[in-house]
């Protein structure tokens, strides 16, 4: 057991590895975290164009008709994450079974 490690021995490099892949995740979670203001979560027009699969000027278009409820801040427009679900809910429609 007299070996010496080195920073080329493969556990080292594994080990250091891992760290790697974890140092990756959690910058993952702090760049997509997302604070909440009185337990909601507010989404961009990037981010519900992204969910509903629409483009962002659908989504204007849907705001301009009143077919979508947002909220404005100094030109800056932003959904509640929860009015976002309500509506993809209450426009689910079950298969037809035979």
């Amino acid at each position: 057991m007299s070996e010496i490690i080195t920073k080329n021995n493969e556990r080292v490099r594994g080990f250091f590895h891992s760290l790697e892949r974890m140092l990756d995740k959690i910058e993952g979670v702090v760049t997509n975290h997302r604070p909440t203001l009185n337990g909601e979560r507010f989404l961009t027009d990037a981010e519900v164009s992204e969910r509903l699969k629409i483009s962002r000027r659908s989504l204007q278009d849907y705001r301009t008709n009143g077919q979508i409820p947002y909220i404005q801040l100094r030109g800056k427009v932003l959904y509640r994450e929860s009015d976002i679900q309500k509506m993809l809910d209450e426009g689910y429609r079950e298969n037809f079974k035979k």
